[in-house]
């Protein structure tokens, strides 16, 4: 009987993780993008009760670091369990010293490895090779797989040869484009493999197994006149790999169907011209052979599956024999070197073959830069010249140092009956997810193909998304983004005015707006350009208003079921009634944990997707003229780099741009997050004067720095033509005029401003109302806000900004307009610390969501005050922030200490004037005083000034360190992952230095930027991934645990439950000569917060955890012991107990554990009350220590 095959539409983690749950009894998990995803599954199959070949669940054991999985692995191994773990990047990286030892000790694993980009000059999260080249030399296996079905097949192969060779593998494939891209593909099924697993292989491995009962001695240290012979021992094992390879990729093509090799060969069987490849370009390779070959081309490609051990016989198996020129492309970079690893291979090996080829090499996709076929088809155009250019760069402009092979013009390949699609949203509004519900719906309810890949830019929720998706009839080999789309859905009308949406659009194609207008008024907000697209290309247009659907129903802002239900109503890809079925049952699957109510608010959005429009195309509009330009301040940086990227057309730049504006070591320009202006508001704060009581609250929590108060004096009044109303208090600004004004072109529309706000006799000061970014009363805004931000001075110098809340909010932030999410709870800690102290900042950051919405290019919310001063900001690794920002201290401190020592000079020389002696004495003495030394600095940088121009040498040094005259304010910013697990013991390190470092923790209690895995700081009992059912031990108390230093300043605060406690506290620790540690409490979209307005009400989450117990406020001032007094206070009230259990059940990482495991969730967040409660007793011990009597 035919065996029936069984398709599921999946990407390649889950592939991988499917494949890697049959082989593996112990995984050792670490978070990190993009191969989080793997182990997530892992851990929620194990909790489900998944069984693997031997009949029992994973156990899953989440570690503090990559290092740590990776000793983890290797203990489990040793100890003769059959283990894996799930990594990328810099995480692959943290695991190479054990990865010498797991493969110097013959030890067979598994590392799965979303290949990613290394951070050089930035930080990408995206795909390439550089992190597994990283690692060829460890002695690892690598073996690389080109596209989804191939990760379904071909992993098993890593686990049974692993086990027949005793040599690890990596088992890897490419970061994103391979590892999130959706396909419908054939399940590779437990059943199927248990045959080919050898248990005599497994019995070998587990008789080496460490045990008292046969003891053995590892991990020795050997001298050096044996290590050497002792290391070639192992020779024999690397050689039998690639006939093993071989044996088990033949023993799997039994089972598919789909022949594979170590090396496998596409394209003419008299190929002249060849390239040579590995991962996922080698599928877009094939769209571009297959086009060749009609026009007579006898070209081909080798795809590289077994990299290390390399296999010459194997190579040399697949290439032609009629071969002339080969081109080997890289995805990875080696500056310095000869060339990238697989061209040096390559060449290697040829060079005592029989035929000899021209070889040339180049680099392509770094940091997961699309790679379609008409890159191929440069490469084999460049083959085809008289002299092929080697180490070539193609699919980029290099314009400077003349790398790149010239631009083939886009060309159509991924099939005739083909259906593509593209799907422009807003990070978090559910386009994304409904899109991979879209293609499984598709995939596995019909006989079609589908694909499906999303692309972002690096702003947390509230960024550009774009969701790529493919249908046809055929398997669809196109790896790279869709380009020429049959259908277009733009989810955000803003979006017209800053992407070339219609972009590829084809004539005759279907274009679906969702939008706030209709009739004319929509017409009129049309673009000319995007109009004359329309008629141009014969698009027909619809339009719905989803965003008053979704406020209707009670979605809020989620319009993505809505805008779903309209894509199928309008496509009919699959008949009308199976799709709305099937969207119901994936309601339930995705927001079934959430609540019924959430189901049945989804179930209404399905209904109501088909109340679209058409829109009627002008054929006049294919004659519209260019809409106007409009003329800015904007600098050049701005306007040649910054907007192409932000339109999303960075791919357009050239590598002199980016070598004429100074950024090639990653520099990047301050405050151009000020320019961005993207209206992606649904709703804006509107002032009401008369109800303002001038408490600024407003501007103290605003996550973005959108709504702030300006004071005028008479003459900036004078032109300002707009409300405004006498400043009540404080006293230095009295008979100036105050205004609340909001930058509408820059809010999220998160409600915090509102919600917080006092108002006068029960009516707010703040409301939300519709935005409408093309509106005259938009322009009018902007306009005001571009005069009171440029027009009108800060006020901040006349009054004391550290006294109070409202006083605090008066000076500039110097974080704007960032990338985080609405209503982000962590971003109002960053900016109130700009705010006091960024004119004097230095910021040491952990990788992590602050990472990402301080500094992700093009877009920089650090800026600038009117005297050009700011924070200046870095970020090292994850790893060690801390360590990092410890680094930045100790400079600053030799080369302060250094102008120290040459004033000192001065002082001793008679030819140096006695009034540059008086100003060099004042200054020492006032050095580490912040305040004073501003003061110094500014009446002794004349002198120096004047000694430099007179020829002075000791001035003229002094005029290259005078940016270190003041005392800098050093800041460590990270969260809870980077303070509580893989950097605490920097972290712990840098706190026992002494040194005078701020460390500011912002606890959203998972890693957010990862997507929401477990941390030390998750409490009991929640929901996470890697705590698939709920977390089981509490909370580590990190600040407790400093203040046993007693020379450490620690606070924790929340923002939302006390303004005037968490000033105080950052006051305090950054006046404290020494170490000091804030743990700010950070609502975090991860939480899933239940209450309505979500995170538009984070403040208010943020009161309601102190109120019931869940979070404490406490100090710890080492200053009171040295006076005799308990250097501990305890800030919050008595908590209300009472309201814990309706607090968990507020939040969805809670309320998801009721759902999934109700005979156990009572139990657990009975628990997680006790360890509140514990915890808040042993504050109040606290209180209680008498410090009258010190030594």
């Amino acid at each position: 009987m035919a065996k029936v095959k069984k398709f599921i539409t999946c990407d390649g983690n889950e592939a991988a993780a499917h494949v890697s749950y049959m082989f593996s009894e112990v995984a050792a998990i670490y978070p990190i993008t993009p191969s989080s995803p793997m182990a997530e599954h892992v851990d929620d199959w194990s909790a489900k009760g998944r069984k693997n070949l031997w009949g029992q669940e994973v156990s899953v054991q989440e570690m503090q670091s990559e290092g740590g999985a990776a000793g983890a692995v290797h203990g489990s191994l040793q100890s003769g369990a059959l283990t894996t773990t799930f990594t990328a990047s810099q995480g692959l990286l943290l695991m190479i010293p054990n990865m010498y030892k797991i493969a110097g000790e013959l030890l067979p694993c598994v590392f799965n490895v979303t290949a990613r980009t290394l951070a050089s000059h930035a930080l990408s999260i995206f795909g390439d090779h550089q992190d597994v080249m990283a690692c060829r030399q460890t002695g690892f296996a690598m073996f690389c797989s080109g596209s989804v079905q191939e990760v379904m097949d071909l992993s098993a192969v890593s686990y049974l040869s692993a086990l027949r060779s005793s040599v690890p593998f990596i088992n890897f494939f490419d970061g994103f484009r391979t590892s999130h891209e959706y396909q419908k593909v054939e399940l590779m099924d437990q059943e199927e493999i248990r045959p080919l697993l050898d248990m005599n292989d497994v019995k070998r491995f587990r008789d080496r197994a460490m045990s008292p009962e046969r003891p053995v001695t590892r991990g020795t240290a050997e001298n050096p006149e044996t290590f050497f012979t002792h290391r070639e021992a192992s020779n024999k094992y690397y050689n039998s790999v690639p006939e093993i390879v071989e044996h088990f990729l033949g023993e799997i093509s039994k089972i598919t169907g789909r022949e594979h090799h170590l090396f496998d060969y596409y394209g003419a069987e008299d190929a002249e011209n060849i390239i040579i490849l590995m991962g996922s370009a080698t599928e877009a390779a094939k769209e571009a052979i297959d086009y060749l070959l009609k026009q007579g081309k006898k070209v081909g490609m080798v795809a590289v599956h077994l990299f290390r051990p390399f296999s010459k016989k194997h190579l040399f198996a697949a290439v032609p024999k009629t071969v002339k020129r080969i081109s080997v492309l890289d995805r990875t970079k080696e500056p310095g070197a000869e060339g990238e690893p697989l061209y040096l291979d390559i060449k290697s090996a040829f060079y005592d073959a029989d035929i000899k080829p021209l070889i040339v090499g180049g680099r392509y996709g770094l940091g997961s830069a699309d790679i379609t076929p008409s890159h191929i088809i440069s490469v084999y155009n460049n083959l085809e010249l008289p002299e092929p250019k080697n180490h070539f760069t193609v699919g980029i402009v290099d314009d400077v140092t003349f790398t790149s092979l010239p631009e083939v013009e886009e060309i159509p390949l991924g099939g005739e009956n083909t259906f593509e699609a593209k799907f422009y949203g807003l990070g978090a509004d559910g386009t994304v997810g409904a899109n991979k519900n879209s293609v499984k719906i598709i995939g596995d309810n019909t006989d079609k193909y589908c694909q499906a890949y999303f692309s972002y830019d690096s702003k947390k929720s509230g960024g550009f998304t774009c969701s790529h998706l493919r249908f046809g009839d055929e398997r669809i080999r196109s790896t790279y983004q869709v380009k020429t789309p049959n259908f277009v859905a733009c989810h955000v009308q803003a979006y017209l005015n800053m992407y070339d949406v219609t972009r590829g659009l084809r004539k005759n194609g279907t274009f679906l707006l969702n939008t706030i207008f209709e009739g004319e008024e929509l017409v009129k907000f049309i673009p000319n350009k995007v109009k004359r697209y329309f008629a141009k290309n014969n698009i027909t247009v619809y339009y719905i208003n989803a965003t008053k659907i979704a406020q209707e129903i009670g979605l809020g802002k989620r319009t993505n079921t809505i805008l779903q239900s309209a894509f199928f109503r309008i496509t009919k890809v699959i008949p009308l009634d199976l799709a709305i079925e099937q969207m119901k049952e994936f309601i339930v699957k995705s927001y079934g944990r959430k609540g019924q109510d959430v189901v049945d608010l989804n179930y209404a959005a399905v209904d109501r997707g088909g109340e679209y429009n058409i829109l009627e195309v002008d054929p006049s509009w294919a004659n519209l003229p260019d809409d106007e330009k409009v003329n800015d301040d904007a600098p050049a940086f701005v306007k040649e780099v910054c907007r192409p990227m932000n339109a999303q057309a960075g791919d357009l730049l050239k590598v002199s741009d980016f070598v004429n504006h100074g950024t090639t070591d990653g520099t990047w320009q301050v405050g151009t997050a000020a320019y961005e202006k993207r209206g992606v508001a649904a709703f804006v704060p509107v002032w009401n004067s008369e109800n303002c009581i001038q408490c600024n609250k407003c501007s103290y929590v605003c996550p973005h720095a959108v709504i702030r108060p300006f004071v005028l004096n008479e003459q900036e009044k004078a032109g300002f033509d707009d409300v405004t109303i006498n400043v009540m208090a404080p006293k230095e600004l009295k008979g100036m005029q105050f205004r609340i004004q909001v930058s509408d072109l820059d809010c999220t529309g998160c409600n915090n401003c509102v919600d917080v706000c006092p108002g006068k006799r029960g009516e707010k000061a703040l409301a939300l109302k519709p935005f409408n970014a093309a509106s005259e009363e938009t322009k009018h805004n902007a306009a005001q806000w571009q005069y009171l931000t440029k027009q009108v001075k800060s006020k901040q110098d006349l009054v004391n900004i550290q006294m109070n809340v409202k006083n605090s909010q008066f000076a500039q932030p110097l974080f704007e307009f960032s990338g985080a999410c609405a209503g982000c709870g962590e971003t109002p800690y960053v900016k109130l610390v700009s705010q006091l102290f960024g004119d004097r900042e230095m910021i040491s950051n952990a990788t992590g969501c602050s990472s990402i919405y301080s500094a992700s290019v093009p877009s920089t919310p650090y800026t600038t005050n009117e005297r050009g001063q700011g924070p200046a900001f870095n970020n090292s690794l994850f790893e060690d922030f801390c360590e990092f920002g410890l680094g930045m201290a100790l400079g600053n401190k030799k080369m302060r200490g250094r102008i120290k020592f040459l004033l000192t000079q001065q002082a001793s020389d008679e030819h140096v004037p006695a009034e540059f002696k008086e100003a060099a004495k004042e200054w020492i003495e006032s050095m580490d005083d912040a305040e004073a030394s501003k003061k110094a600095s500014d009446k002794l940088k004349p002198f120096i000034e004047e000694g430099a121009k007179a020829g002075c040498p000791v001035c003229k040094e002094l005029k290259v360190l005078d940016h270190y005259l003041v005392k800098r304010s050093q800041w460590i910013i990270g969260g809870d992952g980077a303070s509580y697990d893989i950097g605490y013991g920097g972290l712990d390190h840098v706190i026992a230095s002494g040194e005078d470092v701020n460390i500011l923790v912002l606890d959203t209690e998972v890693y957010s930027n990862t997507g929401g895995q477990s941390s030390k700081a998750t409490p009991l009992g929640a929901i996470a991934q890697f705590a698939a059912k709920g977390k089981r031990v509490r909370k580590k108390d990190l600040g407790l645990m400093a203040t046993t230093y007693g020379y450490v300043y620690v606070a924790q605060v929340a923002m939302g439950a006390d303004n005037a406690q968490t000033l105080k506290a950052i006051k305090e620790a950054e006046a404290y000569h020494g170490p000091s540690l804030i743990i700010a409490y950070s609502p975090c979209i991860n939480h899933g917060l239940k209450i309505k307005g979500g995170m538009g009400r984070s403040q208010a989450q943020e009161g309601r955890a102190v109120e019931a117990g869940y979070w404490h406020l406490w100090r710890y001032n080492p200053t009171l012991a040295e006076e005799g007094k308990n250097p501990f206070s305890l800030d919050s009230k008595a908590p209300q107990w009472e309201k814990f259990q309706d607090y968990l059940a507020s939040e969805v990482r809670f309320l998801s554990v009721k759902k999934a495991y109700p005979a156990e969730a009572d139990e657990l967040f009975k628990a997680c009350e006790d360890m509140a409660k514990l915890r808040y007793q042993s504050y109040v011990r606290k209180t209680k220590e008498d410090w009258s009597e010190q030594l």
